[in-house]
């Protein structure tokens, strides 16, 4: 394999389609956002990307089968909006500037295959977190931008980059004809963050006027905010060990003088 491919397994007619992307990267949460809808919906496969850019191992199912690293397109008929829509996530970015732009540039062009106008991106933005994450947004034009801050986001700051695919594909899509929007949650970046992903579709759910039910993610955030406690727990008493050893070493400093 040379360059970034992609094989589609079930062809379907799809009404006005938006794309929402979520890879791998700060918190996850573009994964688990994107994931979760694609579950909730109960959203189909429609193809595979496959990339040499991709990290160089196979991946091994429960009993022993391989497969390559990969990206998934999955579809969602919505009977009752004006949208449907498309979901692209997988196991990973590219690993190279050359494979995030060729990646990137494979998925509008699969985009424009189903004539999506719109996409969506969503990301992390490092933050520590004390209260509900907020949701940032960029986009490749204006009104987009407006309808996700009427939505709830707020303007991502001045000269903030937005890494990876998240910010490449609104780098490229005006090339397209293809209009963009990134959200990015609040997050710390270090643990999967399904508070995060929760803030971006409160967001997702004004913004495309549907909503799925939240029951398990709140499972998983409490699940997180467990985690999060006992990490809290032992730097506690990393410290404490530290100044304990510090009051020790000064001691012996001190008889010695």
């Amino acid at each position: 394999m040379k360059e970034t491919l992609i094989k589609e397994i079930k062809r379907v007619e799809l009404k006005n389609p938006i794309l929402i992307e979520g890879l791998p990267g700060l918190g996850l949460v573009g994964r688990i956002t994107t994931r979760y809808l694609i579950k909730q919906l109960k959203a189909e496969k429609i193809a595979y990307l496959y990339s040499p850019h991709f990290p160089y191992y196979v991946l091994v199912g429960k009993k022993g089968s391989v497969r390559l690293p990969r990206g998934v397109f999955y579809a969602w008929k919505n009977e009752s909006g004006a949208n449907d829509l498309m979901f692209f996530t997988g196991d990973c970015q590219a690993q190279t500037i050359e494979g995030q732009y060729e990646v990137s540039n494979s998925i509008l062009e699969f985009a424009k295959k189903y004539n999506v106008k719109t996409i969506i991106t969503v990301g992390g933005y490092r933050m520590e977190v004390k209260d509900k994450p907020k949701v940032f947004a960029a986009a490749t034009n204006q009104n987009l931008l407006k309808m996700a801050l009427e939505a709830g986001a707020n303007v991502s700051s001045v000269g903030n980059p937005i890494v990876g695919a998240a910010g490449l594909i609104l780098g490229l899509a005006p090339f397209k004809n293809v209009e963009a929007l990134c959200l990015l949650g609040e997050t710390r970046g270090y643990l999967p963050d399904p508070q995060a992903a929760k803030s971006v579709l409160e967001v997702l759910f004004k913004l495309l006027n549907f909503s799925v039910d939240l029951a398990d993610l709140e499972k998983e955030i409490v699940k997180a905010e467990k985690i999060i406690d006992r990490l809290k727990k032992v730097e506690e008493k990393r410290v404490l060990q530290a100044e304990e050893i510090k009051k020790e070493r000064d001691k012996r400093i001190t008889y010695i003088s």
